[in-house]
C-alpha cells in the first residue's frame, strides 16, 4: 500500500510539473504545432526591418481551407530568425516568438484595439524588426557558401543589426499552404548536407579557440592576478601544464611571452594556458566564465537558444605540491590550461562571442540580446509596443572593460587581427583559429570585434565564424573571418 501511495504522489507531482511549469516550454517548442494551426487562419501581420523591408506577409488565397498565404519576399535571407509558419510543421523564429503580436492577439494589441473590434475588424500587428536589410545581405555575401555564421549587434542595446548563417533555406518551400510540396521539402531539407533548417548562430556550440582568451583576460584582471604590465611571462614556444607531460604549444611553433596585452596582440597560448591555469585557477575562471554568458541560457526574443559551455569540475586541489608543482594545483590543471585558450571542453555559439565583444564594448555589461524592435498597429503604424533594452550581466568591471578595449584596439593595430583596420574607426577586435585535428587538418576561423568613431561609444559589436575546412592553410581568424566582419563595419559605417 504504502508502495502504491509513493507512486502515486509521484505521478502527481510530475503531472502538475508538466502541467503548470513546464507548460510555457512546451508551448513555446517548435514541434508544437497545435498553436500554429489554431491561428493559421486568422490575418497575420507583416514582419518588417529596421530599413523598411518587408520580409514577411500574407496574401489572399480562395481555396478550400486556407484564406491566406504566407509569403517571404527575400527567400533564404533570414529563415534562420524570421523563421517561417507552417499548418503542418510549426512555426521558428520571429513567426513563432511573436505570434500572438502578428495576429493581435496581445493585451496591449486588444486593450487598444478594443474600438476596432467593436467595429468588426481584427488589430493585428506588424513586427517591427532591429536588423538591417543592408547589413543581413554584407553577411551573406561575405560568408558565400562556406559554412559559418555571422552576427551583428549593438553592444549597449543588444538590438541584432545581422544574424546569417550557411547555409540556409527558403522558408516559402515549407510554409506553402499545399502540404504535399511542403512535405517532400522538409524531408530534403532534413536529410541536406549541413543541417540547413538550424539557426546556428544560436543554436550550435563550437570551440571558440582563441576568441576566449578575452575571457581569460578579463578573469586574470578582475582575480587581481594580472595587470596590462605585469607579469611578463617568458618568451617560449610551448607551455607545460602542471601534472602532464603534453605541452601546449604556440600556433605554427611561434615563441611569445611579455604581458597581458602583448600576449593578448600576438595571441599567445603559452602565456594565456599559465595564466588559467596558475594565476586564476578554475573557481575564478568558472565564475568569470559564468558571468560573461557560459553556463547559462541567454534571454534572446527567438525560440530555444542554447547554453555555451565551460567546464565546471577541474577535480580537487593537489594536497602536497613539489618544487616542480606550484602550489594551488587541481588534479585537472592541464584541463583547465586547455580550456583558457579556448580548448578542451570550452564551446559556444557565434551569438555568445559577440556578446563577449559587446560586454568589452559596453563597460563590462552584456546586454539582452535581442530582434524585435517594436510591434506597431497593422492599419495605423502607431506603435503598440517595443522591446525594452536592458543589461543581462555584469561581465567585468568598468576599469577591466577599458583595459580590455585598450588591448583589443592594439589587436588591430599591430597584432593579428590588423586586417580589420579602417581608416576613420577605432576597432578591437580578437582572432580565433580553434583547431580540430591535423589528419586531415582543419580548424574554425572566428573573430570577435566592436568598433565606433573616435570619442565615441562603440555602435556595433560583430562575431564571425568560418567553420573548419579540411586541407586549409588560411583557416585563421585573421584571414578567412576578419575579411567578413571588415564588410560589415564597413557597411554599417561607411
Amino acid at each position: 500500500m504504502a508502495v502504491l501511495l509513493g507512486c502515486f504522489t509521484i505521478l502527481f507531482v510530475q503531472l502538475n510539473r508538466v502541467q503548470v511549469y513546464g507548460a510555457e516550454e512546451l508551448v513555446d517548442h517548435p514541434a508544437n504545432t497545435r498553436t500554429i494551426q489554431r491561428d493559421f487562419n486568422r490575418p497575420r501581420g507583416r514582419i518588417i526591418t529596421s530599413d523598411n523591408v518587408v520580409v514577411a506577409r500574407s496574401e489572399p488565397r480562395s481555396g478550400e481551407f486556407f484564406n491566406e498565404q504566407r509569403i517571404y519576399p527575400e527567400g533564404d535571407l533570414y529563415a534562420h530568425s524570421v523563421g517561417y509558419t507552417s499548418f503542418t510543421f510549426g512555426a521558428e523564429g520571429v513567426e513563432r516568438s511573436y505570434n500572438d503580436a502578428l495576429i493581435g492577439r496581445t493585451a496591449a494589441q486588444e486593450l487598444s484595439g478594443l474600438t476596432d473590434i467593436l467595429g468588426g475588424t481584427n488589430p493585428i500587428g506588424d513586427v517591427r524588426l532591429s536588423m538591417r536589410h543592408d547589413l543581413q545581405r554584407q553577411a551573406k555575401a561575405g560568408l558565400g557558401e562556406r559554412k559559418g555564421s555571422v552576427v551583428a549587434l549593438d553592444p549597449v542595446t543588444g538590438e541584432i543589426f545581422a544574424l546569417w548563417s550557411y547555409p540556409s533555406f527558403d522558408p516559402n518551400l515549407i510554409a506553402t499552404n499545399d502540404n504535399g510540396p511542403a512535405s517532400s521539402a522538409w524531408t530534403e531539407l532534413v536529410e541536406a548536407d549541413g543541417n540547413p533548417l538550424r539557426a546556428k548562430p544560436y543554436r550550435d556550440i563550437y570551440f571558440p579557440g582563441s576568441t576566449f582568451k578575452v575571457v581569460t583576460a578579463a578573469a586574470a584582471l578582475e582575480a587581481g592576478a594580472a595587470t596590462t604590465t605585469s607579469p611578463e611571462f617568458e618568451v617560449t614556444d610551448s607551455y607545460l601544464p602542471p601534472l602532464t607531460e603534453r605541452p601546449i604549444a604556440n600556433f605554427g611553433g611561434a615563441s611569445c611571452g611579455g604581458n597581458l596585452v602583448e600576449a593578448l596582440v600576438v595571441s599567445c597560448n603559452s602565456v594565456f594556458a599559465k595564466m588559467g591555469a596558475e594565476l586564476v585557477g578554475p573557481l575564478a575562471m568558472v565564475d568569470v566564465a559564468r558571468q560573461f554568458g557560459f553556463n547559462q541560457t541567454p534571454p534572446l526574443d527567438l525560440p530555444l537558444p542554447v547554453e555555451s559551455e565551460f567546464p565546471t569540475d577541474f577535480g580537487s586541489r593537489v594536497q602536497s605540491p613539489t618544487e616542480e608543482i606550484p602550489a594551488g594545483v587541481f588534479e585537472d590543471t592541464p584541463a583547465l590550461a586547455q580550456s583558457s585558450i579556448g580548448q578542451n571542453n570550452v564551446s559556444a555559439t557565434p551569438l555568445q562571442m559577440a556578446l563577449v565583444a559587446a560586454a568589452v564594448a559596453n563597460a563590462g555589461q552584456v546586454p539582452v540580446p535581442h530582434v524585435m524592435s517594436a510591434v506597431e498597429d497593422a492599419e495605423t503604424s502607431r506603435q503598440t509596443s517595443s522591446f525594452r533594452n536592458d543589461t543581462w550581466l555584469r561581465a567585468m568591471s568598468p576599469d577591466t572593460a577599458a583595459d580590455l578595449t585598450d588591448a583589443m584596439v592594439q589587436v588591430v593595430e599591430r597584432g593579428t587581427g590588423r586586417g580589420m583596420a579602417i581608416d576613420g574607426l577605432v576597432i578591437g577586435a580578437k582572432t580565433g583559429t580553434a583547431q580540430l585535428g591535423t589528419d586531415p587538418p582543419a580548424s574554425h576561423a572566428w573573430i570577435i570585434a566592436f568598433g565606433g568613431r573616435p570619442n565615441e561609444r562603440a555602435q556595433l559589436a560583430v562575431a564571425v565564424l568560418v567553420e573548419g575546412v579540411e586541407g586549409s592553410v588560411d583557416q585563421t581568424g585573421g584571414g578567412a573571418a576578419a575579411p567578413i566582419a571588415r564588410g560589415i563595419f564597413e557597411r554599417f559605417f561607411l
